[in-house]
């Protein structure tokens, strides 16, 4: 069995979007929407900052697709097009889509977007990946774990760029794997653990 993950030390995030820049890039992803975020905890806007002057304070919370164990987007799409495939990854056949948006709203991380026009690229041209799947109008987008990449046996593009090294990619299934040792023996934090849908994406400090 496989179980590919990501653990994220947001103790080294410096909010650069790097992250959110690569997977855009690697991914053809359309002008006006991400994959892949940073957040900042607890302001109210994106950039922000917790507290008062000069007492300011900021975590970045790095959010895109957990990939659960446990995906509730996976439960309540009406024709199949949200599945877990034998890597352990959440992913979207495009084919089967219909825009329902119903793993959209059953996803608790806010984790997907949707193409309401067509797709508009700046520059005019398609990027990323040669491999990776165009998306027409109408169907759900997210991140894939780089599925072209990682079936290359090479690293998520989040993961490779990342100049904080923030980021650990591996098998969760492998025990001499970091991603693995780091769930082992590291205080972890799991978003929303209470929705019981067991992200395989993590997070340490």
């Amino acid at each position: 069995m496989t179980k590919l993950a990501i653990a994220i030390n947001t103790a080294r995030c410096i909010d650069c979007m790097t992250c959110s820049n690569a997977c855009k890039m690697q991914n053809n992803v359309p002008s006006g929407m991400l994959w892949n975020r940073v957040i900042t905890e607890g302001a109210d806007s994106v950039n922000g900052a917790v507290g008062s002057y000069p007492n300011l304070t900021r975590t970045f919370l790095p959010l895109a697709c957990q990939h659960c164990e446990n995906p509730a987007c996976e439960k309540v799409c009406p024709t199949g097009a949200t599945y877990k495939d034998d890597k352990g990854r959440v992913e979207i056949d495009y084919d089967k889509c219909i825009g329902c948006r119903m793993c959209m709203a059953a996803c608790p991380y806010n984790a997907r977007v949707f193409n309401w026009a067509e797709p508009v690229r700046k520059p005019d041209f398609k990027y990323g990946d040669k491999d990776v799947e165009e998306r027409a109008r109408g169907v759900m987008e997210k991140c894939t774990l780089c599925k072209e990449r990682t079936d290359r046996d090479e690293q998520p593009m989040c993961v490779e760029c990342c100049p904080a090294r923030a980021r650990v990619f591996g098998d969760l299934d492998d025990p001499g794997s970091e991603v693995s040792r780091l769930r082992r023996e590291k205080s972890v934090r799991i978003l929303l653990e209470d929705k019981g849908t067991r992200p395989q994406v993590f997070y340490v400090s």
